[in-house]
């Protein structure tokens, strides 16, 4: 399965449009670009494969691997990038400003049950990240 993340770039925060498969799914927010620094920058564009992970903090949850200069970078739930997020990503229903939005928790179940049937059926699960 296929992922595509299209992102717009601001100052203080980064939105973006979630894909799979050609299909629009929700929208993400991140930090902002800060050249890829531990827990204050997004990632750099390109593409990761995605894996299923379980922690006490965030239950069900994703997790994008071999990230240059980074590791633990997670798929989890949050509304506000800026005080929820330390350079992972997160699904909202809606956007509210710059990295800011709504229903994070149902946008993360929407993500996951998709994935969960790709990790059913065997299937990569790739991401994509690009403007």
């Amino acid at each position: 399965m296929d992922l595509l993340l299209q992102r717009q770039y601001f100052k203080e925060g980064t939105n973006s449009a979630l894909f799979i498969n050609g299909h629009f799914i929700c929208f993400m927010i991140e930090l902002p670009w800060l050249n890829n620094k531990r827990q204050v920058s997004c990632i750099p564009e390109g593409v990761y494969e995605v894996k299923p992970r379980f922690s006490s903090r965030f239950r069900d949850h994703l997790q994008v691997l071999d990230v240059s200069q980074r590791n633990l970078i997670l798929i989890h739930p949050a509304n506000d990038a800026s005080k929820e997020l330390e350079g992972c990503l997160a699904p909202v229903s809606q956007l509210a400003g710059i990295g800011v939005g709504w229903s994070s928790r149902l946008a993360m179940q929407k993500v996951l049950s998709l994935c969960h049937q790709a990790f059913e059926r065997k299937e990569f699960i790739s991401l994509t990240i690009n403007h």
